[in-house]
């Protein structure tokens, strides 16, 4: 590992609050500890703008009408030359590509951090994708799973130009005492089981499998309140709407919530008796990874990259995929035995704080800047 110095910009599309967002937000809280100097460019502002501000690291906007203003490279150029930054890192490719034409001839080192897959991509966007790959100085996956799909299908010949650096989540926050009870909030009364999911209704997650399992749950007369934390999206606003009209035609509007976008996540887990998740290709289950530190029993699906962050379901209950009966049986179980999952939640949570913690992610991420000095 080299001792050279060097300095950070992370390069961020906009600032709405989504998983890639809430891990750079983290960094940026515990840029202290980092053990490197950064800045923050964004090109569009978002709900989180304010929590990056207030931060305190340097942050900034440079945005573009179109992507053949000449005038964004430039200001992007300098802004880059004036901070004497050495390595830009992008976590979108359009944000890598773009960072590339503006620092040709500069030496500024580009990575790229692939947050997903590119599964529903058009033309435009996996062209983008097999351009940039093949150009940036390193490419970072958050899981082994991840990494090994674009290297198969991006034919990556220079192996060593390819690492995994997990994602880090900044525990502190889930430890803050709070005087919000979720219950109180709802209306919830104490002995009903609450359970709740958390991520927003995109086509990375298949919060219908988790309705569908609900249902079920209901006509066996088990006493429950689900909460969904979560928005709709514009792209996608069906996916939330389905589930609504599913639950209304079930007879579930009182037992199933669906909040929207939250503020108090870290209160909902901690004050929750059980999580349940439903993945359809996430790349790495920060929500999930949350919801274990936690120390509150953890329902997911056995999609590869589940298996690969909970050590194949020694951490949580996997369930196949998209069967909900399969993940009845194993929630019936669990209402047999609460006191057996809640001991192994617990230890769960103390392995999930070491494992994948904002300083480890820091310490992979200065192992691979470090690597291109």
């Amino acid at each position: 590992m080299s001792d050279k110095p060097f300095k950070v910009a992370y390069l961020l599309g906009s600032l709405e609050r989504g998983g890639t967002e809430t891990l750079l937000l983290d960094c940026f809280l515990n840029a202290h500890e980092a053990g490197f100097s950064f800045i923050g460019i964004h090109r569009k502002d978002g709900d989180l703008l304010n929590s990056f501000m207030e931060t305190g690291v340097p942050f900034y906007r440079v945005g573009f009408k179109h992507r053949f203003d000449i005038s964004y490279y430039l200001r992007l150029r300098k802004m880059l030359i004036r901070h004497s930054v050495t390595i830009a890192h992008a976590q979108q490719p359009l944000d890598a590509l773009l960072a590339w034409i503006a620092t040709l001839g500069t030496g500024i080192r580009i990575i790229l951090t692939i947050h997903g897959y590119d599964f529903a991509k058009g033309i435009l966007p996996k062209t983008i994708n097999r351009f940039i790959l093949h150009r940036t100085s390193l490419n970072i996956f958050v899981s082994n799973a991840q990494m090994n799909y674009y290297i198969k299908k991006y034919n990556f010949l220079d192996l060593p130009r390819q690492r995994v650096v997990y994602n880090g989540i900044s525990f502190e926050k889930f430890d803050k005492p709070s005087s919000h009870s979720i219950r109180v909030e709802l209306g919830i009364r104490n002995g009903i089981l609450l359970l709740c999911s958390v991520g927003n209704f995109s086509p990375v997650r298949d919060q219908m499998t988790i309705c569908r399992f609900l249902a079920i749950l209901s006509k066996k007369t088990v006493g429950f309140i689900m909460i969904f934390a979560g928005t709709k999206t514009n792209q996608d606003p069906h996916l939330y709407d389905d589930c609504i009209d599913f639950c209304s035609k079930e007879g579930l509007a009182d037992k199933v919530l669906f909040l929207g976008i939250r503020s108090d996540v870290p209160d909902i887990l901690a004050q929750s008796d059980g999580f349940i998740y439903a993945s359809d290709h996430d790349t790495f289950g920060i929500a999930v990874i949350e919801a274990i530190a936690s120390g509150i029993p953890v329902f997911v699906n056995d999609w590869k990259v589940m298996k690969e962050i909970t050590e194949d379901g020694k951490y949580a209950t996997l369930y196949k995929t998209k069967d909900e009966n399969d993940l009845l049986k194993h929630f019936l179980h669990f209402l047999e035995n609460r006191g057996s999952y809640q001991k192994n939640a617990e230890n769960a949570s103390s392995w999930v704080r070491d494992t994948f913690s904002i300083w480890e992610h820091f310490i992979a991420l200065k192992e691979a800047y470090s690597s291109l000095i």
